[in-house]
C-alpha cells in the first residue's frame, strides 16, 4: 500500500528513522538510573503506555497488506519499551515496582488479550481493521497525553530535570512525519492522533524553554562548599548526624572566644603578680 505511493513511502521512511530516535531518546535516562541504582522521580507510565501502543499498532499493521514500515517500527518499539520497563522495575522502590508490575499485567497483558479476543471473534474483515484502527487512535492519544503528568511536575517544581528535551523534540518530528504518511495514504487512524502529538510536543518544548534556566538559578543560589563547614556532629551516641553550617559566624565567634580567653589569662597573670608582690612586702615588714 505505501510502496505504491511514493510520497507516503518517503514520509514513512523518515517517520521510521525519527521514531527509532524517539524510542532511543530515553537511553541516557536509563543509563542514569543504572548508574545511580535508583529511578528517582522518573515515571514508568509513559513506557507502559508506549509498549501497549506499539503492540496494538503492530497487530493493526499485520491485519493489512504492504505495511512493512508500521510493522518494523512497532516491532522495535515492543522490544525497546520492554527493556526500559525491565530496567525500571529492577531499580525502582518496592512501592513503585509493585504498581508498575500491576499496570503491566493488567494493561499490557490483560487488556491487550481482551482486545485481541473481541476483535477476532466479534468482527470480521475490513470492519475488524476499522475497529482496531480507532482503538489505536484512542491509545495513541493516551501515549501523547501520558507526559502530561511530567508537564505538571515541571510546572510545580520549575525544573526540567525529569523531562528530557530530546524525547520531546523527536516526538514532535515523529508526529509530523506520521501525520503526512497517514494523510497521503488517506488513513485517518494514522494521521489523526499525530495532530495531538504535534501540539503536545510543542507544549513540552515550550515549557522546556521557559524552565530550562530555573535549575541553573537554583544551583547558583545554593551556598558554595567553601562557605560551609563540613562537619558538626550532634549526639555522641549511635545517632550522630552531620549538618552543614555557615562558616563565617563560626569563625567570628571563634576569634571572639579566643580573644576573651587571652584577656582572662592576662588578668589572672596580673592578679598573681600583684599577690606575689603583696606577699613579698609583708615579709619585708
Amino acid at each position: 500500500m505505501s510502496i505504491h505511493n511514493p510520497m507516503a513511502f518517503t514520509f514513512g521512511i523518515l517517520g521510521n528513522i525519527i521514531s527509532f530516535m524517539v524510542f532511543l531518546a530515553p537511553v541516557p535516562t536509563f543509563i542514569r538510573i543504572v548508574k545511580k541504582k535508583s529511578t528517582e522521580d522518573f515515571q514508568s507510565l509513559p513506557y507502559l503506555v508506549a509498549l501497549f501502543s506499539s503492540m496494538l499498532w503492530l497487530y493493526y499493521a499485520l491485519l493489512q497488506k504492504d505495511t512493512i514500515l508500521l510493522v518494523t517500527i512497532n516491532s522495535f518499539g515492543c522490544v525497546i519499551e520492554t527493556a526500559y520497563i525491565a530496567i525500571f522495575i529492577v531499580y525502582a522502590t518496592r512501592e513503585s515496582r509493585v504498581s508498575t508490575t500491576k499496570l503491566l499485567i493488567s494493561v499490557n497483558v490483560g487488556l491487550l488479550s481482551l482486545i485481541l479476543l473481541l476483535t477476532h471473534f466479534l468482527v470480521d474483515g475490513p470492519l475488524r481493521v476499522q475497529v482496531l484502527g480507532w482503538l489505536c487512535v484512542v491509545v495513541s492519544v493516551c501515549v501523547f497525553a501520558a507526559p502530561l503528568n511530567i508537564l505538571k511536575q515541571v510546572v510545580r517544581t520549575k525544573s526540567v530535570e525529569f523531562m528530557p528535551f530530546t524525547l520531546s523534540f523527536f516526538l514532535t518530528l515523529s508526529a509530523v512525519m506520521w501525520f503526512a504518511y497517514g494523510l497521503f495514504l488517506k488513513d485517518l487512524c494514522v494521521a489523526l492522533p499525530n495532530v495531538l502529538g504535534f501540539i503536545l510536543g510543542l507544549l513540552q518544548m515550550l515549557l522546556y524553554g521557559i524552565y530550562r534556566n530555573a535549575q541553573k538559578v537554583n544551583e547558583k543560589s545554593k551556598p558554595s562548599a567553601d562557605s560551609l563547614r563540613s562537619i558538626v556532629i550532634l549526639s555522641a551516641l549511635g545517632g550522630s548526624e552531620i549538618y552543614p553550617v555557615d562558616a563565617e559566624p563560626d569563625v567570628k565567634g571563634g576569634v571572639e572566644e579566643h580573644s576573651q580567653t587571652d584577656e582572662s589569662k592576662e588578668d589572672e597573670k596580673n592578679m598573681e603578680a600583684s599577690h606575689d608582690k603583696l606577699q613579698s612586702n609583708e615579709c619585708a615588714v
